[in-house]
Parts: C-alpha cells; structure tokens; sequence
C-alpha cells in the first residue's frame, strides 16, 4: 500500500513539474507574440488609408502607389517593402516605427529618396500637402525569367 502512495505522490508531483514548465513556455510564447504583433498586424498601405494610396500600376516586380495627404492627415499603421518614394510636392512628415522611434523627414519637389521595408504610420505635420509616387519591389518571378511585364 505505502509503495501505492509513494508511486501516486510521485505521479502528482511530476505531472504539477510538467504543467508548470509548459507555463512557462506559453508564458514565453505569449510575450513573443506580444513583441512580434505590430509587425504581424501592419497590413498593406492601400488596405488602411485607401483614401490616401492610390495603385497606378502593378506587376509581378513592382507596385507604383501614388499617395496625397494634407496638412494634420496620419495613416494607420501599415508595411510597405523595399521602396523608392520621387516627392511631387515639398512637405513635412514623421513615421512613427512599431517600436516607438519618431522620424522626422522633409522633402523638396523632385526629391529621391530609397529604403528598406518598414512598418509605420505617417503624420503630415508641416503646412503643404504631400504628394509622392512610391514604387514598392516585389522578388522577382517565381520562375527565375527577368522581370518584362510592361
């Protein structure tokens, strides 16, 4: 009987050491995902603020958006992949990262600017309305052939 009893306890306690390292990996997991979310959540531009994005061409390599907004205007958060905005008109923006970070940028008309994908939201905060042409890059075709499609 006491070997019963002995074997019972045992069983108890390894199956609470179980539960509770199995916490603690959700616990990890939870706060992963938690880290991971603006990033998992940000969705395309023409999605969030389709009143600003405008697509004026698309392919399999690029995306061309035109975008405009106001003087107060901010979009919702939203990702775009590795880009070359041309500005049309001279303005004042931050993009606020999911990390916290604030940029400041301004642009002069016919201003070049390129970058890496990024998640943000942008606010106009200077006294001209923005107005940009954004080509996003795709990969490339899936098949390997050089991107042609006019």
């Amino acid at each position: 009987m006491k070997y019963i009893i002995t074997w019972f306890e045992r069983s108890q306690r390894s199956a609470m050491e179980h539960e509770n390292a199995h916490r603690g990996a959700r616990i990890w997991s939870a706060v992963a995902a938690m880290l991971l979310m603006p990033c998992a959540l940000a969705q395309d531009a023409t999605q969030t603020d389709g009143d600003k994005y405008k697509i004026m061409l698309e392919n399999e390599c690029v995306r061309v958006l035109e975008y405009r907004d106001e003087p107060g205007d901010k979009t919702q958060q939203h990702h775009h992949p590795a880009f070359v905005l041309y500005a049309l008109s001279a303005f004042e923006r931050t993009l606020t990262l999911p990390d916290g970070k604030v940029l400041r940028r301004q642009f002069k008309a016919g201003d070049v600017m390129w970058s890496e994908a990024q998640t943000h939201i942008g606010e106009n905060v200077g006294q001209t309305a923005t107005h940009v042409v954004i080509t996003e890059l795709k990969k490339g075709p899936e098949d390997g052939k050089e991107c042609t499609q006019r």
